[in-house]
């Protein structure tokens, strides 16, 4: 004998099944006048669903946002040698004419030393000083250029940076081998420079996402 469909909540009861009204629900399913349970992850009745957790760039932890203390001095060590690299270099180039002279007139002073020889020599001497005045403005511009790019920079100004350090401080070793006390400034500004620009802060500052 056939009572009809089973899930007909008009039907005839399956046996067994006391009739009434309302016909009993199936467990788990949604029956007439009791809402749905919202699923998780889908907003209730009267609870708005929450909002996405916005992750970082990545899936990493965001960098600093800004420049730590010790990046900051590193720049200024770089403006101040890169300053004092520029003027020496442009002292030198002007002072190539006078170290020309004093060159000649210590040549002439030499009996043994024509003067077309001398003019050789004060010439050679002028171009030197001029090489040497325009590499040491080259290394000004470095410096320079480098702590511009601090601000925004990614890891190879940090590069560029302890790499400048290190031969500010290999040329200031030499030359306080030499007897020049004032090559221990230099020294000091060389290795600040390459600790704060190498240490953990330097690393997370020039290292950090960029959105």
């Amino acid at each position: 004998m056939s009572f009809g469909d089973p899930n007909n909540p008009y039907g005839p009861p399956p046996q067994g099944q006391q009739p009434g009204y309302p016909p009993q629900q199936p467990q788990g399913q949604p029956g007439y006048g009791y809402p749905q349970q919202p699923q998780q992850g889908q907003p209730g009745y009267g609870y708005p669903a929450a909002p996405p957790m916005q992750q970082p760039y990545g899936g990493y932890p965001a960098g600093p946002t800004q420049m730590p203390g010790g990046v900051k001095a590193a720049r200024v060590m770089l403006f101040i040698l890169g300053g004092f690299q520029a003027l020496g270099g442009v002292l030198m180039m002007v002072a190539s004419a006078w170290f020309a002279d004093l060159i000649s007139e210590a040549a002439e002073s030499d009996s043994s030393v024509s003067s077309q020889d001398a003019d050789t020599i004060a010439d050679v001497g002028a171009g030197v000083m001029i090489v040497l005045g325009v590499i040491v403005l080259a290394f000004a511009a470095w410096a320079i250029l480098t702590g511009m790019k601090f601000a925004s920079g990614r890891g190879g100004v940090r590069v560029s940076a302890i790499i400048y350090g290190s031969v500010v401080t290999l040329f200031s070793v030499i030359n306080l081998l030499g007897a020049n006390i004032f090559a221990l400034i230099s020294l000091v500004l060389g290795i600040l420079i390459i600790v704060f620009c190498a240490n953990r802060n330097g690393g997370a500052w020039f290292n950090r996402p960029r959105y």
